[in-house]
């Protein structure tokens, strides 16, 4: 799934229109569509982009006109590194990364300065020793929104249980903690959300169960985790009789609050008639407010392009949550579906296809989202015959602190490609007060990426076409980066091989 963004609205006012210019980086001869890469960020002026060809890891430096200055190999990392993650910082960058040697897996830590060379050489993070049929990625890495706590974490599953060790660092990678715990699980039932670690160093995420394997959620559980706690807290919700689909999670450590949001359902295969949203105060450790809120059908008529109302939100996905400096946020949720000769559409499936079990596998993967572009994309429907991607409406909600609707609009497109969804879908630049939504749009057989953007009372603007709009770029919005107020990153592929253009507002 997309990542979620982590953005603050300081500021509520009206937005005086500015331009925008396009610099894109050079083609490099290694950047084919094979090519593996992760979008770093701007690191000491320069911009730094992660690449994988073939097992062959190196750091491309960008300058701010996107000239290449260097590409610095990472020959410290052995050739069959399993999984690499990024913790940027204004002047330097740590790299996570994990590998196997014989029976054990070895969890590493590095870290470049922002011309790519190293200044901290290799040091051991953590360790586990595998089965010969167990999965090798196991380790997952976050960090709290201020960068000042990062986790690492694995779950391992023995029967019916979850046995979790955690380590938490400082942003100078010392250890403050490890803990070892163990919770119930039951497989095909219970569905964690993502796992966040907050700026004090609270560990949280969700678990939801459902009844039977493809039913949607009838219980929730917020589960909660102190810096220094050896055991989990478990808060149950109150459901009063409602189904939820998708947990979305989001922190807000401004207000020391966590955020709980999901499309809902009254009945078991019903349609999905609105947003559920629950506030959980970290500080007094108790609920806030929940609240089930129905989307009217002036809403449902505008948000689907065709077909009844009553249907009309049931191929959407919750993307992002932007929050707001008084407590309350902007939700967007995207139409998306997809059309397989072989296989019918079917939202559980993209929902709970990933991650899985395999029978022989003891440790768990459950990562979060991430800007992470890989070439060997998944598809989640083990289905042979041509797949066709829709990727259609942009619903926006501004809510309060209570979860009670302010306004809300719509972004109208369509998009459609076959095979691969690398184009399509958006990506969310905020700046002067204003969301802006980048998405391409096929204009005389040309993709054109186009902006549109939101105001703080949920007007939407048509904005001209980006400037210097070069012919044959295309653009890959879902895997663009914000690196600074007013900077995004977009990855685009140019005669088969992968650019970056830097995007300034």
């Amino acid at each position: 799934m997309k990542n979620i963004l982590i953005f603050f609205i300081l500021s509520l006012f009206s937005f005086k229109a500015i331009s925008q210019q396009i610099t894109y980086s050079e083609p490099q001869v290694d950047d084919t569509r094979s090519l593996d890469f992760d979008i770093i960020g701007k690191i000491g002026g320069n911009f730094l982009v992660y690449k994988n060809v073939r097992n062959k890891y190196a750091v491309s430096i960008y300058d701010n006109r996107m000239k290449s200055l260097d590409k610095v190999d990472l020959d410290f990392m052995p050739d069959k590194t399993i999984n690499v993650d990024f913790v940027a910082y204004p002047d330097f960058a740590y790299i996570i990364y994990q590998f196997q040697k014989r029976s054990t897996l070895h969890c590493m830590a590095a870290a470049i300065d922002g011309n790519g060379k190293l200044i901290k050489t290799p040091f051991e993070l953590d360790t586990t020793h595998i089965s010969f049929f167990a999965d090798n990625k196991i380790y997952s890495t976050i960090n709290s929104e201020d960068k000042s706590k990062i986790m690492i974490y694995k779950i391992q599953k023995r029967y019916d249980k979850f046995n979790f060790t955690t380590l938490l660092f400082d942003d100078s990678l010392r250890l403050l903690h490890k803990s070892r715990i163990e919770t119930p699980y039951e497989d095909r039932k219970d569905i964690f959300s993502d796992f966040f670690v907050d700026n004090t160093g609270n560990f949280v995420f969700t678990k939801g169960t459902k009844l039977n394997y493809r039913d949607y959620l009838q219980k929730l559980m917020l589960v909660t985790k102190g810096p220094q706690d050896d055991n989990f807290t478990l808060n149950e919700l109150n459901l009063s009789g409602n189904y939820l689909d998708e947990i979305k999670l989001k922190v807000d450590n401004v207000n020391q609050q966590y955020l709980i949001n999901s499309l809902f359902y009254k009945r078991k295969n019903g349609n999905i008639e609105g947003l559920y949203t629950a506030v959980w105060n970290k500080k007094n450790d108790n609920l806030v407010s929940q609240n089930f809120a129905d989307f009217n059908d002036t809403l449902r008529q505008i948000a689907k392009n065709e077909g009844g109302t009553r249907l009309a939100f049931n191929d959407y996905f919750i993307r992002d949550l932007i929050l707001k400096k008084d407590g309350g946020f902007i939700l967007t949720a995207e139409d998306h579906t997809t059309q397989s000769r072989g296989t019918p559409w079917n939202r559980y499936n993209y929902l709970y296809g990933y991650p899985s079990f395999s029978p022989y596998d003891s440790y768990y993967l459950y990562s979060p989202s991430s800007y992470w572009y890989s070439s060997r994309y998944p598809y989640y429907y083990n289905n042979n015959g041509q797949v066709r991607y829709y990727y259609e409406n942009i619903v926006v909600l501004d809510l309060d602190k209570t979860g009670n609707l302010i306004w809300s609009n719509v972004i109208h497109k369509s998009q459609y490609d076959d095979d691969n969804d690398n184009f399509l879908s958006y990506c969310i630049m905020l700046t002067g007060g204003q969301l802006h939504f980048l998405f391409n749009e096929l204009e005389r057989r040309n993709q054109l990426i186009n902006d549109q953007t939101v105001s703080s009372d949920g007007k939407v603007t048509r904005n001209p076409p980006l400037r210097s709009l070069d012919r044959g770029y295309e653009f890959m919005p879902r895997y663009a980066k914000q690196v600074s107020s007013y900077q995004i990153i977009v990855p685009c592929m140019y005669r088969n091989y992968i650019c970056f253009a830097k995007i300034e507002y």
